[in-house]
C-alpha cells in the first residue's frame, strides 16, 4: 500500500500517528479515550470545513489561532453541554502539546491553546439510591432462575461498586469465593487490575447463581450472558440498564423518592457515598474504586445529614456559666465597668 506523505505544517497531517501509535502504545490510553479524541477531532475538522468553508489540505497549524479556537468554543456551547465541550477542546490541546513535543516551533501555538479557559460546568447534584429504595430494589425480583440472576447482577454491582464495563468483562475465574476474605479480580481502566474483596452475602447470591448458570461450565467463561438464537454472548451494558429500570418501575408508585432514571453507574455512586458516610477513609475508597487519584473520589464525598448534624454540635454540650464577680471597692467596680 502506498503511503502518503503529508506537508508536516498542515494541522492535520500527524492526527492519524497521534490516534494510531501514539495514543494507544505510548500514552496506554483506552480504546474509549482514543474514540473520545477521534470523534473530537473529527467535530473539529467538520466545523473547519463546513462552518468555516476551509480545506484540511489547506488549513495550517499557524491558522489554528486563539480567536478561531474561542469561535469553535462558541460553536460548541450554542449545541452541547459544558462538560462536553471542554472535552473536545482538551482532545485539541492534547494533540497540539503532541505536535510540539516532537517541533519545538510548535509550542508557541500548544501554550496558545492551553491558555483558552475551560468553560465554567454547573455543579451537579448526582443522585444516589436511598436505603429504603434500594432494599425494595434488591427484593423485587421473583424466586426465579431469572430472578436469581437479575438480584444477584443488582448486589455485586452495588457490593463491588465496579463499573458496568469491569462487570460485563468478568469470567467465572475471576471469582475467589473459597479465599478469606472472598474477593473478584477485575480488569479496570487503564489495562490495570485490581481486587476488591465482597461480602458474605454476595458471595451467597454468586455461588447460587453458579449452580444455577454455571454448573457444568468450563472454567473461564462470561459470568454474566445472553443467548439468542443458540449463540451466547456477554450480555451488553444496555441489557443491565434494562434489567435494573425493569424492577425500579415495578416499585416506583411504593417508592416515590427513587430517582426518575436509574442506570448502573448510579449502583457504584451510592456504594462510594455510602462507605464515605460509613466513615471509610477516602485513600481506601479510590482504592476499591480503582481511581488513580482521591481528587476524582472526591466527587462521592457527600455527607449525611447526621454528618454534618454532628459536625456542627458542640464537644461539650454543657455550657459554662460565669460567675458574677462583684467587688467590695466601689471606685475598682466603677472603674470595671467603664465609669468612674
Amino acid at each position: 500500500m502506498k503511503t502518503i506523505s503529508l506537508n508536516k505544517t498542515l494541522f492535520f497531517s500527524q492526527t492519524c500517528e497521534y490516534l494510531n501509535v501514539y495514543l494507544p502504545k505510548q500514552a496506554v490510553k483506552s480504546e474509549r479515550t482514543i474514540k473520545t479524541y477521534k470523534d473530537a477531532l473529527t467535530v473539529f475538522r467538520c466545523y473547519l470545513t463546513k462552518e468555516r468553508g476551509l480545506s484540511i489540505r489547506t488549513f495550517k497549524f499557524e491558522d489554528c489561532t486563539r480567536d478561531l479556537l474561542l469561535d469553535y468554543l462558541s460553536y460548541l456551547s450554542s449545541e452541547h453541554t459544558e462538560s462536553s465541550c471542554n472535552n473536545r477542546m482538551a482532545a485539541i490541546k492534547s494533540y497540539l502539546w503532541y505536535v510540539a513535543d516532537g517541533e519545538i516551533s510548535m509550542q508557541s501555538i500548544a501554550l496558545m491553546a492551553s491558555k483558552i479557559p475551560r468553560i465554567r460546568e454547573p455543579k451537579i447534584t448526582r443522585e444516589i439510591i436511598h436505603e429504603a429504595d434500594f432494599s425494595a430494589l434488591l427484593f423485587a425480583p421473583p424466586r426465579t432462575k431469572t430472578g436469581m440472576r437479575d438480584r444477584t447482577i443488582m448486589i455485586l454491582l452495588y457490593d463491588s461498586a465496579i463499573r458496568v464495563s469491569e462487570l460485563l468483562a468478568l469470567d467465572t475465574s475471576s471469582l475467589n469465593l473459597s479465599a478469606s476474605p472472598a474477593y473478584i479480580s477485575v480488569h479496570g481502566k487503564g489495562d490495570k487490575e485490581r481486587i476488591v474483596v465482597i461480602t458474605e452475602r454476595t458471595v451467597s447470591h454468586l455461588q447460587q447463581y453458579l449452580n444455577l448458570y454455571h454448573k457444568s461450565d468450563p472454567k473461564e467463561v462470561s459470568l454474566f450472558y445472553t443467548s439468542m438464537k443458540g449463540r451466547t454472548d456477554r450480555m451488553s451494558a444496555g441489557n443491565i440498564a434494562r434489567i435494573i429500570n425493569k424492577y425500579a418501575d415495578m416499585i416506583r408508585a411504593e417508592h416515590p423518592n427513587l430517582p426518575k432514571q436509574i442506570y448502573p453507574h448510579m449502583f457504584r455512586r451510592t456504594r462510594a457515598t455510602n462507605l464515605y458516610q460509613d466513615g471509610v477513609e477516602l485513600e481506601l475508597i479510590s482504592r476499591i474504586l480503582g481511581h488513580s487519584s482521591t481528587q476524582t473520589t472526591r466527587i462521592y464525598a457527600t455527607p449525611s445529614i447526621d454528618m454534618m448534624r454532628k459536625a456542627m454540635e458542640p464537644k461539650d454540650q454543657s455550657l459554662s456559666v460565669e460567675k458574677e464577680l462583684w467587688l467590695d471597692d466601689e471606685d475598682e467596680l466603677a472603674r470595671l465597668c467603664g465609669i468612674r
